[in-house]
């Protein structure tokens, strides 16, 4: 598929669509966790929003890496200095990587607290750690960090993004945006 505006590839309906949902989850998960009381014994609604949240995060972030490996996304421009293009597949990368591990090590966390894990009370997932685990609660320290850390790459991400679309105007983010619809 060309990206109508600047005849370079753009990322598939499917890639576009992950995307947008990971951002999307991304924020009601940050919300939620910024919103819920700091001590609870037990997961209040918020704290089990965020934990089915997480889940669906975690599915979308598997279902967004298989994709890429069966329709890995355009290259980017052949004129972007190498360090550039190693910044942005560094990345990407992190981002992958973060979008899998907070989940599950949120999972740990929640299992060391004794707090039942569920997609919206559909699904229940099996403990990972028993209550009380010392492995679970580093987890959740790590899960803790680890967030700050992948909020410092998203927003690199979008300034990334912006640094294509202003600075050097060469169609690299309106990849990920979805085609403008044609009239007939």
């Amino acid at each position: 598929m060309l990206d109508s505006k600047h005849d370079r590839p753009a990322y598939d309906p499917v890639a576009q669509a992950l995307h947008w949902l990971t951002l999307l989850l991304l924020g009601l998960q940050f919300g939620l966790a910024w919103s819920a009381p700091e001590r609870l014994s037990s997961p209040d609604a918020l704290i089990s929003l965020h934990l089915s949240f997480g889940v669906l995060v975690l599915i979308v972030a598997l279902a967004r890496l298989a994709w890429r490996v069966i329709r890995p996304g355009p290259a980017l421009p052949s004129d972007l200095p190498e360090w550039q293009r190693l910044g942005s597949q560094t990345i990407q990368i992190l981002l992958y990587v973060l979008l899998i591990a907070l989940p599950i090590l949120g999972w740990l966390w929640a299992g060391q607290k004794g707090w039942q894990v569920s997609l919206f009370g559909v699904a229940t997932l099996p403990d990972l750690v028993s209550q009380g685990s010392s492995f679970g609660r580093l987890a959740g320290n790590l899960h803790a960090l680890l967030s700050n850390v992948l909020l410092v790459l998203v927003g690199l991400h979008v300034l990334g993004a912006l640094y294509h679309a202003v600075v050097r105007r060469d169609g690299v983010m309106q990849r990920m945006l979805p085609a403008p619809r044609r009239s007939s």
